[in-house]
């Protein structure tokens, strides 16, 4: 039987074979950067490739001494190494020590070309993005209905509001006929009026996302009457529809974010207003209640009938002063009045009369005061209390009053 190795074997023999030819161990390889990644380790990871072959390249943390720009996607270096193979994969890379810009890539003037080319015609300008509706209930996705970018914004809108309905546009997302499947899903969702759209895909290279950077997709996003949100590859990829779109999103996941409402969000905020709007129309039914009562009030102190009713009592309240102010006139009056009855009393002739007393008076009616003014033989009228005597006089004699009185008594 022939000699059977292992992998092992076979891999550590190659590897031999390559650091044993002198030319692999020290060589200067040109070509376009593609596939390039730093690494948190320091490391750079990337591949040089030109029109017929690609091969993987890394740059350990130990001799970026020798790297004095950032490398982008799409540059044309010449890198200094060593050609090996990782034992451990049976692959080969060039292992490099030492890379130099030796000008710009195809693709990357291609990119700088259109993008200048589209933004003097004006549709990267900010007036002509529209905004993101704040609370979209369809959401379109033009991307590739296999692979993490898909999955990842399923998950995230998913999670955010599992109400909102996804519609997929199943496109051709690198290659050829690329750039047409794209084209044919942003209008098939246009036309099935989605409120946002959601346009890109995962990762990869620059010839794998060049599809994005294609002018007919650039004016098909610009085109477009619905707002278009570009999420193509990740954070560090920037291609021309993220220029074009009306809003760039790093990732596919971040584009889910921007695009789909948190449902949980704007409930728990609908019911803090609710419950504020409710406080407030509380306090605003309190307030209108007092108004209410204070104008209520107020009216009745202005109401005609009120006014009559006060005006009523007020005359009653009149007319009982009146009255007791005529009771005490009067009674003041009927006062004065008993004490001129009482003068008069005292004044009055028959009641002297009524005392035992007499009037008398001559034959003309005159009454006589004084014995001077009769004589013997003269008729003299004689009023007592009970009528009139008519007499003659027999005598006159003269004497004071008192000594009169005096013998009458006796």
């Amino acid at each position: 039987m022939r000699n059977v190795y292992t992998v092992k074997q076979v891999n550590a023999y190659i590897k031999n074979m390559f650091s044993q030819d002198f030319m692999l161990n020290r060589i200067y390889v040109k070509g376009e950067v593609s596939n390039c990644k730093y690494h948190t380790s320091g490391h750079i990871y990337f591949s040089l490739k030109d029109e017929s072959g690609t091969i993987a390249c890394v740059m350990f943390a130990g001799a970026r001494s020798g790297l004095s720009f950032r490398m982008q996607e799409g540059q044309k270096v010449i890198a200094l190494g060593s050609v090996a193979v990782y034992e451990r994969d049976g692959k080969y890379q060039l292992y490099a020590k030492e890379i130099i810009l030796d000008g710009v890539g195809d693709l990357y003037e291609r990119f700088e070309a259109l993008k200048r080319e589209l933004e003097e015609t004006g549709m990267f300008a900010a007036q002509y993005k529209r905004p993101i509706p704040k609370y979209a209930k369809t959401v379109g996705i033009v991307t590739a209905p296999t692979g993490a970018a898909v999955r990842d914004v399923i998950h995230v809108a998913g999670r955010r509001n599992p109400y909102v309905q996804l519609v997929l546009y199943p496109a051709l997302v690198q290659g050829e006929g690329a750039t047409e499947s794209i084209i044919r899903g942003i209008r098939a969702l246009e036309a099935y009026k989605v409120d946002v759209m959601i346009v890109g895909r995962g990762g990869g290279s620059i010839e794998d996302l060049w599809a994005f950077n294609e002018e007919d997709v650039a004016r098909a996003i610009f085109d477009c009457g619905v707002p278009v949100i570009s999420a193509v590859g990740h954070e560090t990829d920037v291609l021309i529809s993220d220029f074009v779109a009306d809003l760039r999103a790093p990732t596919p996941s971040a584009a889910a974010e921007l695009a789909v409402y948190e449902y949980a969000g704007v409930e728990g905020r609908l019911l803090e207003d609710g419950m504020r709007l409710k406080r407030q129309m509380q306090q605003r039914a309190r307030e209108c209640r007092q108004r209410l009562s204070q104008l209520s009030l107020r009216l009745r102190h202005a109401s005609p009938q009120q006014r009559l009713n006060e005006n009523r009592q007020r005359l009653a309240d009149l007319e009982t002063a009146l009255r007791r102010q005529m009771e005490r006139r009067l009674e003041v009056r009927r006062h004065q009045m008993a004490i001129y009855i009482e003068k008069m009393r005292g004044l009055s002739p028959l009641l002297k009369l009524n005392q035992g007393y007499s009037y008398m008076e001559d034959e003309k009616g005159c009454q006589v005061r004084s014995v001077a003014q009769v004589a013997v033989g003269d008729e003299v009228g004689i009023y007592v209390k009970d009528g009139r005597v008519t007499a003659v006089v027999k005598k006159v004699q003269k004497g004071s009053s008192s000594a009169g009185v005096a013998h009458l008594l006796r």
